[in-house]
């Protein structure tokens, strides 16, 4: 999955949990308990979203092995 495909995807998710959220209110009231739960699950999925957007740049060490997928170095050993 690509970067900009997983950003539609959380993107989607969070639309999702707005519209869930305001169901939930509109139900349950705008004080309830599960409202205010309905409302932190858009906040998490928001936060998500953020921390996917900041992207970390690469390491000397990340960049060789982008460039030599097959040297010793880059080597990945599994349990």
């Amino acid at each position: 999955m690509t970067n900009t495909q997983a950003n539609n995807d959380i993107r989607e998710k969070i639309q999702e949990e707005v519209e869930q959220a305001r169901a939930v209110c509109d139900i349950s009231g705008g004080n309830s308990a599960e409202c205010a739960a309905a409302w932190d699950a858009v906040e998490e999925l928001q936060a998500a979203a953020s921390h996917q957007r900041q992207v970390k740049p690469k390491n000397s060490l990340e960049t060789y092995c982008d460039a030599n997928p097959d040297a010793d170095e880059c080597r990945l050993y599994e349990d």
